[in-house]
């Protein structure tokens, strides 16, 4: 309280922690994915690992463009559950680092979980393919699928853009058989990403499943 001082103290020596390396570039895409199911509702997944200039940290599981479940970056498998029995299921994979910077998508992979006893059969279109091509200032986006077995002719399909909506697909004619085809007409610019997917008007006039969701880029 005088002010005085004491002796000082024994010396202790201490080190800071080197400074952590900037992460200036984000992680290069997964590789590979794959899968299988296991049972009607869970599935494993695996992919080829990715690579950044200071570290991965984590990998996130996406469902049709949802971020569904993440694993730490030094594992490249992951098990999901909680799925539904018959449903068609659309999984990328993308990689994240210290600077929560994601990498570009992985492979898109589908897998289709086993039904559920007494179940009905899945009633959703499958092989969608997408295209696109420039026409003048806008774009044409060209899909088509297999349409699947219903027991009769298939009026009509409903069209998602991204989660939402955008078309019901009637024909004016007879409905096609085998696979069928559809031309939508975007006025996005170049470089604009869609996810899509389709599901049947079935005879008994009750919306069918989902197919699974493709990804389209204009002008990719």
């Amino acid at each position: 309280a005088a002010g005085n001082l004491s002796a000082p103290s024994a010396a202790a020596a201490v080190t800071t922690p080197a400074p952590t390396p900037a992460d200036h570039e984000a992680p290069t895409r997964p590789v590979k994915l794959r899968g299988k199911v296991d049972g009607s509702r869970a599935a494993t997944l695996s992919w080829g690992g990715s690579t950044d200039d200071v570290g991965v940290t984590s990998y996130d599981i996406y469902q049709e463009g949802s971020r569904i479940h993440s694993v730490p970056g030094a594992q490249t498998t992951a098990r999901l559950t909680g799925l539904r029995p018959g449903t068609v299921y659309t999984f990328t994979v993308r990689a994240r680092d210290a600077a929560d910077t994601s990498s570009p998508d992985s492979n898109t992979f589908d897998l289709t979980t086993a039904t559920a006893p007494g179940a009905p059969a899945s009633t959703a279109p499958t092989d969608l393919r997408i295209t696109s091509s420039a026409q003048g200032k806008e774009y044409a986006v060209d899909l088509d699928w297999k349409q699947p077995e219903t027991g009769g002719k298939i009026p009509a399909y409903q069209l998602y853009l991204d989660g939402r909506l955008t078309t019901t697909i009637v024909w004016g004619g007879e409905p096609p058989a085998g696979r069928a085809s559809y031309r939508l007409t975007v006025t996005d610019p170049r470089g604009t990403r869609y996810s899509m997917k389709i599901r049947a008007k079935l005879p008994d006039g009750k919306w069918g499943d989902f197919s699974a969701a493709r990804t389209v880029v204009l002008g990719g």
